[in-house]
């Protein structure tokens, strides 16, 4: 999908009644495509659903360049994924992996590459070389690992040289982010013993790690843990198990569409999500109906139905992943909106918060922004480009409010295809 290099969103000339039809979730899909990679040699594992998206396609990559075999097929959304029999987990001795801006294919893949035999280097954009890396680095060491950052600095570029993970106790850092901890948890069974996991600190984004478990269970794989997600007991497995699995629509695309109803008091339905999904940004829906919306669940599809707004306090650290989206749904609230307990969201794609204040200033909002979160004031709000910051979050979000306010302009609008190319296309379908 080709956008250019701004893209004005017009105001909705009615409420909309829609049903928009969101891509495959990106967190299943890159988890499910590493899973898919470690299942049992010779047979492989189908996707189904997949996403299509610059993330998903650097994590294909990488795992192509690692050896496996990745044949996609994407008229009817489907990945198979396989390795070669009598090959170690990791068929590849060595590789020089790009992973863009994709936080969970670096995160995962250092991991995995763990499991191998060689030296493995991993490098990305330039914002990814300064997203932080060290407390998963510092984990792995601790399993017999050298794995340290090329520049001695706690970022990327990595370089990961491995004879295989050992197994034993290891202690990893959790307040940064889950995806160390997920990474580590789905590499582990393949290593030569047990691991013992147990979490220093806070963990955030607690959803994300229940979600990585349920999927190494529905591979064949079950960990034992602590309700508090601070333990984890990994057994030893040669191999996920094969399987065809079904992607479910993503939650965090989906959020977008939900805001649209609450800001516009319209109804938008996405099919085939329902509240039992795995992905905790489902929890979206709960946070809009405190706003004053009502959740509407058909046979199939799950809605929401738009009412007048009221601002609310809100712990977001389990669904950051739509702080963003919130951000942009409070400008239309009556009274202020404050987000607490996501400071770890400054190391995303962009310092999310200090972007996030600058634009809604720039639309008329007042932000006060904190260590942890931002309060949100409405007030009158005009017309403006939109810094995007190459944060395709930043860019679906703001759109939200050009939805009702003439001259919102979005500015590198392409950078969308980061996890959803055709964002702006299906936007449109709310007309």
């Amino acid at each position: 999908m080709h956008y250019p290099a701004t893209i004005e969103i017009r105001p909705l000339a009615a409420v909309p009644r829609a049903t928009v039809r969101v891509p495959g979730s990106k967190s299943i899909t890159n988890r499910a495509l590493l899973l898919a990679a470690l299942s049992e040699p010779g047979r492989g594992s189908e996707l189904r659903g997949v996403l299509q998206s610059e993330d998903t396609e650097v994590m294909m990559a990488a795992l192509r360049e690692l050896g496996f075999h990745v044949c996609a097929d994407w008229h009817v959304g489907s990945v198979t994924v396989k390795r070669g029999l009598g090959e170690s987990p990791i068929p590849a001795t060595s590789a020089d992996l790009f992973v863009a801006n994709s936080g969970t294919s670096m995160r995962f893949l250092t991991a995995m590459v763990s499991l191998g035999k060689g030296r493995y280097r991993l490098d990305g954009v330039a914002r990814m070389r300064e997203r932080p890396i060290d407390d998963l680095l510092a984990a792995l060491r601790q399993l017999g690992v050298a794995a340290t950052s090329e520049r001695g600095d706690g970022f990327p570029p990595v370089i990961v040289e491995t004879s295989g993970l050992k197994g034993g106790n290891v202690t990893i850092q959790g307040h940064v982010s889950s995806q160390f901890l997920s990474g580590l948890l789905m590499a582990a069974p393949l290593a030569a013993r047990e691991i013992t996991i147990a979490v220093n600190g806070a963990l955030v984004s607690a959803p994300y790690v229940e979600m990585t478990l349920e999927l190494m269970w529905q591979f064949g794989v079950h960990v034992d843990y602590d309700d508090d997600l601070t333990y984890f007991e990994v057994p030893c497995h040669p191999w996920y198990d094969s399987k065809i699995l079904d992607v479910e629509p993503d939650a965090s695309a989906a959020s977008y569409f939900f805001g649209a109803a609450a800001i516009t008091g319209g109804s938008v339905y996405v099919p085939q999500l329902a509240r039992n999904s795995l992905q905790g940004d489902i929890d979206f829906l709960d946070v809009l109906k405190r706003m004053g919306c009502r959740i509407d669940e058909r046979e199939g599809a799950l809605g929401i139905l738009g009412g007048p707004l009221r601002g609310i306090d809100v712990d977001m650290n389990d669904i950051s992943d739509t702080v963003m989206t919130l951000g942009a749904v409070a400008c239309f609230a009556e009274g202020p909106t404050t987000i607490r307990n996501v400071g770890h969201i400054r190391h995303k794609e962009t310092d999310r918060l200090a972007a996030l204040s600058a634009e809604l200033r720039r639309v008329g909002a007042t932000v006060e922004e904190h260590d942890d979160g931002l309060t949100i004031i409405p007030g009158p709000l005009h017309g403006a480009e939109i810094e995007t910051y190459n944060d395709h979050r930043m860019a679906m979000s703001m759109a939200l409010v050009g939805l009702k306010v003439p001259g919102i302009v979005i500015k590198n609008p392409g950078c969308v295809a980061k996890t959803y190319p055709r964002f702006f296309e299906d936007l449109e379908k709310l007309r």
